[in-house]
Protein backbone atom coordinates (compact mmCIF):
# COMPACT_ATOMS: atom_id res chain seq x y z
CA UNK A 1 0.00 0.00 0.00
CA UNK A 2 1.54 3.62 -0.92
CA UNK A 3 1.78 6.06 1.93
CA UNK A 4 -0.50 8.31 0.35
CA UNK A 5 -3.70 5.89 1.12
CA UNK A 6 -5.99 5.87 4.47
CA UNK A 7 -7.65 2.09 4.36
CA UNK A 8 -11.42 2.49 6.22
CA UNK A 9 -11.39 0.38 8.98
CA UNK A 10 -14.71 -0.92 8.56
CA UNK A 11 -15.00 -3.86 5.60
CA UNK A 12 -17.67 -3.38 3.01
CA UNK A 13 -19.74 -5.77 4.62
CA UNK A 14 -20.08 -3.91 8.39
CA UNK A 15 -19.75 -0.36 6.80
CA UNK A 16 -23.05 1.48 6.29
CA UNK A 17 -24.91 2.30 2.42
CA UNK A 18 -24.00 5.74 3.63
CA UNK A 19 -20.41 5.13 4.86
CA UNK A 20 -20.07 3.52 1.49
CA UNK A 21 -20.92 6.09 -0.36
CA UNK A 22 -18.80 8.61 1.53
CA UNK A 23 -16.06 5.98 1.01
CA UNK A 24 -14.38 2.43 1.87
CA UNK A 25 -10.70 3.94 0.70
CA UNK A 26 -9.84 7.69 0.97
CA UNK A 27 -6.87 8.89 -0.97
CA UNK A 28 -5.30 11.75 0.14
CA UNK A 29 -5.17 12.91 -3.38
CA UNK A 30 -8.83 12.80 -4.00
CA UNK A 31 -9.71 15.98 -6.17
CA UNK A 32 -11.51 18.14 -3.38
CA UNK A 33 -14.85 18.19 -5.55
CA UNK A 34 -15.03 14.64 -5.55
CA UNK A 35 -14.80 14.13 -1.76
CA UNK A 36 -17.46 17.22 -2.06
CA UNK A 37 -19.42 15.10 -3.59
CA UNK A 38 -19.12 12.22 -2.07
CA UNK A 39 -20.38 13.81 1.10
CA UNK A 40 -23.16 15.13 -0.01
CA UNK A 41 -24.10 11.99 -1.37
CA UNK A 42 -23.83 10.43 1.92
CA UNK A 43 -26.15 13.32 3.53
CA UNK A 44 -28.76 13.04 0.81
CA UNK A 45 -29.31 9.21 1.40
CA UNK A 46 -29.66 9.67 4.95
CA UNK A 47 -32.35 12.26 4.44
CA UNK A 48 -34.25 10.14 2.09
CA UNK A 49 -34.03 7.49 4.92
CA UNK A 50 -35.52 9.99 6.97
CA UNK A 51 -38.53 10.98 4.78
CA UNK A 52 -39.63 7.16 5.07
CA UNK A 53 -38.80 7.30 8.48
CA UNK A 54 -41.30 9.68 9.40
CA UNK A 55 -43.84 9.18 6.68
CA UNK A 56 -43.87 5.55 8.66
CA UNK A 57 -44.22 7.59 11.97
CA UNK A 58 -47.19 9.47 10.36
CA UNK A 59 -48.66 6.05 9.34
CA UNK A 60 -48.31 4.63 12.95
CA UNK A 61 -50.01 7.86 14.37
CA UNK A 62 -52.78 7.57 11.70
CA UNK A 63 -53.76 3.74 12.57
CA UNK A 64 -53.67 4.39 16.56
CA UNK A 65 -50.27 1.94 16.48
CA UNK A 66 -47.74 3.81 19.34
CA UNK A 67 -51.16 4.14 21.37
CA UNK A 68 -51.74 0.60 21.18
CA UNK A 69 -47.98 -0.11 22.06
CA UNK A 70 -47.99 2.08 24.78
CA UNK A 71 -51.20 -0.38 26.60
CA UNK A 72 -49.54 -3.20 25.83
CA UNK A 73 -46.16 -2.42 27.17
CA UNK A 74 -44.65 -5.16 25.37
CA UNK A 75 -46.65 -6.60 22.06
CA UNK A 76 -46.03 -8.93 19.38
CA UNK A 77 -47.23 -8.52 15.38
CA UNK A 78 -50.51 -11.13 16.32
CA UNK A 79 -51.10 -8.60 19.32
CA UNK A 80 -50.59 -5.09 17.83
CA UNK A 81 -52.63 -5.89 14.76
CA UNK A 82 -55.81 -7.32 17.51
CA UNK A 83 -55.05 -3.95 19.50
CA UNK A 84 -55.03 -1.99 16.30
CA UNK A 85 -57.18 -3.23 14.20
CA UNK A 86 -54.93 -4.16 11.65
CA UNK A 87 -53.53 -6.68 9.11
CA UNK A 88 -50.68 -8.88 10.90
CA UNK A 89 -48.71 -9.23 8.07
CA UNK A 90 -48.20 -5.43 8.08
CA UNK A 91 -48.01 -5.13 11.63
CA UNK A 92 -45.00 -6.85 11.61
CA UNK A 93 -43.21 -5.17 9.21
CA UNK A 94 -44.10 -1.91 10.65
CA UNK A 95 -42.86 -3.54 14.26
CA UNK A 96 -39.65 -4.35 12.52
CA UNK A 97 -39.48 -1.12 10.38
CA UNK A 98 -39.72 1.01 13.83
CA UNK A 99 -37.08 -1.29 15.86
CA UNK A 100 -34.88 -1.06 12.78
CA UNK A 101 -34.79 2.78 13.00
CA UNK A 102 -34.59 3.10 16.90
CA UNK A 103 -37.50 4.24 17.95
CA UNK A 104 -38.83 0.61 18.71
CA UNK A 105 -37.22 -1.66 21.06
CA UNK A 106 -36.90 -5.74 20.56
CA UNK A 107 -37.24 -8.12 23.42
CA UNK A 108 -34.73 -11.70 21.66
CA UNK A 109 -34.69 -9.99 18.10
CA UNK A 110 -33.06 -13.81 17.49
CA UNK A 111 -36.30 -15.08 17.60
CA UNK A 112 -39.27 -16.01 14.97
CA UNK A 113 -40.15 -12.91 13.69
CA UNK A 114 -44.33 -13.79 15.01
CA UNK A 115 -42.80 -14.12 18.53
CA UNK A 116 -40.61 -11.05 18.81
CA UNK A 117 -41.94 -8.61 21.47
CA UNK A 118 -42.02 -4.99 20.56
CA UNK A 119 -41.60 -2.04 23.16
CA UNK A 120 -42.26 1.63 23.37
CA UNK A 121 -39.75 3.07 25.69
CA UNK A 122 -40.99 5.67 27.92
CA UNK A 123 -38.53 8.06 26.80
CA UNK A 124 -40.14 8.24 23.33
CA UNK A 125 -43.94 8.68 24.83
CA UNK A 126 -43.85 12.38 25.26
CA UNK A 127 -42.37 12.78 21.60
CA UNK A 128 -44.90 10.47 20.26
CA UNK A 129 -48.29 10.56 22.17
CA UNK A 130 -48.46 13.60 24.61
CA UNK A 131 -49.77 16.65 22.71
CA UNK A 132 -49.01 18.79 26.51
CA UNK A 133 -45.40 17.69 26.32
CA UNK A 134 -42.68 20.48 25.21
CA UNK A 135 -41.27 17.59 23.14
CA UNK A 136 -43.88 16.75 21.20
CA UNK A 137 -42.98 16.41 17.78
CA UNK A 138 -45.14 13.51 16.20
CA UNK A 139 -47.48 16.70 14.58
CA UNK A 140 -44.74 17.17 12.17
CA UNK A 141 -45.31 14.11 10.47
CA UNK A 142 -48.58 14.97 10.04
CA UNK A 143 -47.12 18.23 8.11
CA UNK A 144 -44.68 16.17 5.64
CA UNK A 145 -47.72 14.05 4.47
CA UNK A 146 -49.49 16.72 3.59
CA UNK A 147 -46.77 18.93 1.70
CA UNK A 148 -45.80 15.13 -0.02
CA UNK A 149 -49.78 15.40 -1.11
CA UNK A 150 -49.91 18.20 -3.07
CA UNK A 151 -46.19 18.04 -4.87
CA UNK A 152 -47.85 18.33 -7.95
CA UNK A 153 -49.21 21.51 -7.50
CA UNK A 154 -46.75 23.10 -6.19
CA UNK A 155 -44.88 22.70 -9.45
CA UNK A 156 -47.16 23.78 -11.55
CA UNK A 157 -47.54 26.87 -9.27
CA UNK A 158 -43.82 27.43 -9.20
CA UNK A 159 -44.74 27.52 -13.15
CA UNK A 160 -47.43 29.93 -13.43
CA UNK A 161 -46.35 32.30 -10.51
CA UNK A 162 -49.61 30.76 -8.90
CA UNK A 163 -50.41 28.99 -5.58
CA UNK A 164 -51.56 26.58 -3.41
CA UNK A 165 -54.45 27.25 -0.74
CA UNK A 166 -54.13 26.54 2.81
CA UNK A 167 -57.19 24.31 2.48
CA UNK A 168 -55.81 22.30 -0.15
CA UNK A 169 -53.18 20.84 2.01
CA UNK A 170 -55.82 19.26 3.78
CA UNK A 171 -56.92 19.89 7.60
CA UNK A 172 -54.27 17.20 8.42
CA UNK A 173 -51.69 19.98 7.94
CA UNK A 174 -53.71 22.68 10.52
CA UNK A 175 -53.76 19.86 12.74
CA UNK A 176 -50.33 19.66 12.70
CA UNK A 177 -49.52 23.61 13.06
CA UNK A 178 -51.93 24.09 15.86
CA UNK A 179 -50.62 20.31 17.67
CA UNK A 180 -46.97 21.30 16.65
CA UNK A 181 -47.02 25.15 18.93
CA UNK A 182 -49.65 23.85 21.42
CA UNK A 183 -47.47 22.68 24.07
CA UNK A 184 -45.87 25.96 24.18
CA UNK A 185 -48.81 28.11 24.28
CA UNK A 186 -50.67 26.13 26.25
CA UNK A 187 -47.50 26.12 29.13
CA UNK A 188 -46.37 29.92 28.60
CA UNK A 189 -48.48 32.19 26.57
CA UNK A 190 -50.56 32.90 29.56
CA UNK A 191 -48.13 32.41 32.26
CA UNK A 192 -45.21 33.75 31.33
CA UNK A 193 -45.07 35.75 27.61
CA UNK A 194 -48.14 37.97 28.13
CA UNK A 195 -47.40 38.89 31.86
CA UNK A 196 -44.40 40.35 30.53
CA UNK A 197 -45.95 42.90 28.50
CA UNK A 198 -46.84 45.33 31.59
CA UNK A 199 -49.42 47.55 29.78
CA UNK A 200 -51.41 44.13 27.91
CA UNK A 201 -50.83 42.20 31.72
CA UNK A 202 -52.63 45.40 33.29
CA UNK A 203 -55.26 46.00 30.39
CA UNK A 204 -56.41 42.42 30.19
CA UNK A 205 -56.76 41.96 34.25
CA UNK A 206 -59.28 44.94 34.24
CA UNK A 207 -63.17 43.74 34.07
CA UNK A 208 -64.28 44.09 30.43
CA UNK A 209 -60.93 43.70 29.06
CA UNK A 210 -61.20 42.52 25.21
CA UNK A 211 -58.45 41.01 23.28
CA UNK A 212 -58.38 40.63 19.15
CA UNK A 213 -56.62 37.49 18.47
CA UNK A 214 -55.55 37.77 14.27
CA UNK A 215 -54.47 34.43 12.61
CA UNK A 216 -55.70 32.20 15.38
CA UNK A 217 -56.14 29.17 13.64
CA UNK A 218 -57.53 26.34 15.49
CA UNK A 219 -57.91 28.57 18.65
CA UNK A 220 -55.43 27.57 21.05
CA UNK A 221 -54.02 30.72 21.64
CA UNK A 222 -57.29 32.85 21.82
CA UNK A 223 -58.39 30.04 24.64
CA UNK A 224 -55.00 30.58 26.85
CA UNK A 225 -55.81 34.41 26.43
CA UNK A 226 -59.12 33.32 28.12
CA UNK A 227 -57.90 30.99 30.73
CA UNK A 228 -55.42 32.99 31.73
CA UNK A 229 -57.11 36.21 32.02
CA UNK A 230 -60.88 35.47 33.12
CA UNK A 231 -61.90 39.11 33.19
CA UNK A 232 -61.24 39.06 29.26
CA UNK A 233 -63.19 38.00 26.32
CA UNK A 234 -61.54 37.18 23.29
CA UNK A 235 -62.00 37.14 19.05
CA UNK A 236 -60.26 35.02 17.24
CA UNK A 237 -60.29 35.70 13.41
CA UNK A 238 -58.74 32.95 10.72
CA UNK A 239 -59.03 33.18 6.71
CA UNK A 240 -59.44 29.44 7.34
CA UNK A 241 -63.02 28.28 7.48
CA UNK A 242 -62.32 25.06 8.33
CA UNK A 243 -59.55 26.19 11.11
CA UNK A 244 -62.90 28.52 12.33
CA UNK A 245 -65.14 25.35 12.74
CA UNK A 246 -62.83 23.27 14.79
CA UNK A 247 -61.91 26.57 16.93
CA UNK A 248 -65.85 27.25 17.45
CA UNK A 249 -66.06 23.45 18.99
CA UNK A 250 -62.68 23.39 20.72
CA UNK A 251 -63.86 26.35 23.19
CA UNK A 252 -67.71 25.01 23.19
CA UNK A 253 -65.99 21.70 24.48
CA UNK A 254 -63.94 23.89 27.36
CA UNK A 255 -67.08 25.74 28.05
CA UNK A 256 -65.63 28.78 26.33
CA UNK A 257 -67.97 30.01 24.45
CA UNK A 258 -69.13 32.79 26.34
CA UNK A 259 -65.93 34.57 26.39
CA UNK A 260 -63.86 33.33 23.31
CA UNK A 261 -65.82 33.56 19.76
CA UNK A 262 -64.29 33.03 16.17
CA UNK A 263 -64.77 34.83 12.93
CA UNK A 264 -63.84 33.58 9.29
CA UNK A 265 -62.72 36.54 7.90
CA UNK A 266 -59.12 38.17 6.52
CA UNK A 267 -56.49 39.52 9.31
CA UNK A 268 -56.32 42.79 7.02
CA UNK A 269 -60.34 43.40 7.04
CA UNK A 270 -61.42 41.35 10.09
CA UNK A 271 -64.55 43.70 10.52
CA UNK A 272 -64.47 44.03 14.34
CA UNK A 273 -65.76 47.24 16.12
CA UNK A 274 -62.72 49.29 17.55
CA UNK A 275 -62.15 49.00 21.42
CA UNK A 276 -59.57 46.25 22.22
CA UNK A 277 -56.83 46.59 25.02
CA UNK A 278 -54.71 43.85 22.71
CA UNK A 279 -54.48 42.56 19.83
CA UNK A 280 -52.16 39.40 19.10
CA UNK A 281 -50.73 37.59 16.27
CA UNK A 282 -48.95 34.12 16.72
CA UNK A 283 -47.21 32.92 14.43
CA UNK A 284 -49.23 34.03 11.68
CA UNK A 285 -47.70 37.76 10.55
CA UNK A 286 -45.60 35.88 8.14
CA UNK A 287 -48.65 34.00 6.18
CA UNK A 288 -50.55 36.71 5.44
CA UNK A 289 -50.92 38.24 2.08
CA UNK A 290 -51.34 41.71 2.68
CA UNK A 291 -49.36 41.83 6.13
CA UNK A 292 -49.13 45.45 6.71
CA UNK A 293 -52.94 45.65 6.22
CA UNK A 294 -53.40 43.43 9.11
CA UNK A 295 -51.48 45.56 11.23
CA UNK A 296 -53.31 48.69 10.08
CA UNK A 297 -56.27 46.66 11.06
CA UNK A 298 -54.80 45.68 14.06
CA UNK A 299 -54.13 49.11 14.83
CA UNK A 300 -57.31 50.67 13.84
CA UNK A 301 -58.85 48.22 16.27
CA UNK A 302 -56.83 49.38 19.52
CA UNK A 303 -58.45 51.36 22.04
CA UNK A 304 -56.42 54.29 23.43
CA UNK A 305 -53.10 53.00 25.21
CA UNK A 306 -53.72 49.73 23.58
CA UNK A 307 -50.54 47.74 21.93
CA UNK A 308 -50.47 44.58 19.24
CA UNK A 309 -48.09 41.86 20.24
CA UNK A 310 -46.88 39.44 17.54
CA UNK A 311 -44.87 35.98 17.58
CA UNK A 312 -43.12 35.24 14.97
CA UNK A 313 -39.94 32.97 13.46
CA UNK A 314 -36.49 33.59 15.71
CA UNK A 315 -34.59 33.47 11.97
CA UNK A 316 -31.08 34.59 11.74
CA UNK A 317 -31.35 38.79 11.61
CA UNK A 318 -29.73 38.50 7.60
CA UNK A 319 -29.59 35.94 4.88
CA UNK A 320 -26.58 33.23 5.66
CA UNK A 321 -25.78 30.18 3.97
CA UNK A 322 -25.00 27.77 5.07
CA UNK A 323 -27.85 27.99 7.64
CA UNK A 324 -28.19 26.56 11.48
CA UNK A 325 -31.52 23.96 11.83
CA UNK A 326 -34.03 26.59 12.41
CA UNK A 327 -33.14 28.57 9.39
CA UNK A 328 -33.01 25.04 6.94
CA UNK A 329 -36.74 23.71 9.04
CA UNK A 330 -37.93 28.12 7.91
CA UNK A 331 -36.97 27.54 4.49
CA UNK A 332 -38.35 24.10 4.35
CA UNK A 333 -41.36 25.03 5.40
CA UNK A 334 -41.33 28.35 3.06
CA UNK A 335 -40.51 26.82 0.02
CA UNK A 336 -43.47 23.94 0.62
CA UNK A 337 -45.82 25.68 2.36
CA UNK A 338 -46.18 29.07 3.45
CA UNK A 339 -44.93 31.07 0.63
CA UNK A 340 -47.19 28.98 -1.81
CA UNK A 341 -50.50 29.10 0.18
CA UNK A 342 -50.24 32.93 0.86
CA UNK A 343 -49.13 33.41 -3.01
CA UNK A 344 -52.66 31.96 -3.50
CA UNK A 345 -54.45 34.72 -1.96
CA UNK A 346 -53.31 37.42 -4.37
CA UNK A 347 -51.19 39.12 -1.83
CA UNK A 348 -49.77 42.12 -1.73
CA UNK A 349 -46.55 41.15 -0.55
CA UNK A 350 -45.71 37.32 -0.40
CA UNK A 351 -43.46 36.81 2.89
CA UNK A 352 -42.82 33.22 3.37
CA UNK A 353 -41.73 31.65 6.42
CA UNK A 354 -38.69 33.68 7.03
CA UNK A 355 -39.88 36.62 8.28
CA UNK A 356 -36.67 38.62 9.65
CA UNK A 357 -36.48 41.66 12.46
CA UNK A 358 -35.84 44.72 9.64
CA UNK A 359 -38.87 43.46 7.74
CA UNK A 360 -41.69 43.37 10.51
CA UNK A 361 -39.69 46.91 10.96
CA UNK A 362 -40.82 48.02 8.21
CA UNK A 363 -43.98 47.02 8.17
CA UNK A 364 -44.80 48.39 11.60
CA UNK A 365 -43.68 51.91 10.19
CA UNK A 366 -45.97 51.33 6.69
CA UNK A 367 -48.93 50.48 9.04
CA UNK A 368 -48.40 53.53 11.14
CA UNK A 369 -46.93 52.64 14.25
CA UNK A 370 -44.81 54.74 16.31
CA UNK A 371 -42.42 52.07 18.05
CA UNK A 372 -41.59 48.86 18.05
CA UNK A 373 -39.97 47.16 20.42
CA UNK A 374 -38.52 43.25 20.07
CA UNK A 375 -39.02 42.11 23.62
CA UNK A 376 -36.79 39.86 25.88
CA UNK A 377 -38.90 36.93 25.92
CA UNK A 378 -36.74 33.45 26.11
CA UNK A 379 -38.18 31.36 22.89
CA UNK A 380 -35.95 28.72 20.88
CA UNK A 381 -38.33 29.37 18.17
CA UNK A 382 -40.05 32.30 18.15
CA UNK A 383 -39.03 35.84 18.63
CA UNK A 384 -41.48 39.00 20.09
CA UNK A 385 -42.60 42.55 19.16
CA UNK A 386 -44.71 44.90 20.73
CA UNK A 387 -46.23 47.55 18.14
CA UNK A 388 -47.48 51.07 19.86
CA UNK A 389 -49.59 53.16 18.03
Amino acid sequence: MSDNTITATASPEQATPSEQIKSDEITLGTPPEEERTEAFAGRLFEAYIACMEVLAIQLGDDLGLYRALAAADWSNPAGLAAAAGIDERYAREWLEQQAVAGILEVDRPEADAAARRYHLPQAHRPVLLDPTSPAYLAAGASLVSSIAQVLPRLAEAYRDGGGVSYADYGSKLAHGVAAMNGAAYQAELGSTWLPSVPAIDAALRRPGARVLDLGCGHGITSMEIARAYPQASVVGVDLDQDSVRVARAAAATAGLADRVTFVHADAAAPHQPAGFDAVTIFEALHDMGDPVGALRAARAALRDGGQVLVADERVAEAFTAPGDELERFCYGASVLHCLPATMAESPVEASGTVLRPATVARWSREAGFRRLEQLPIDSVFWRFYLLVP
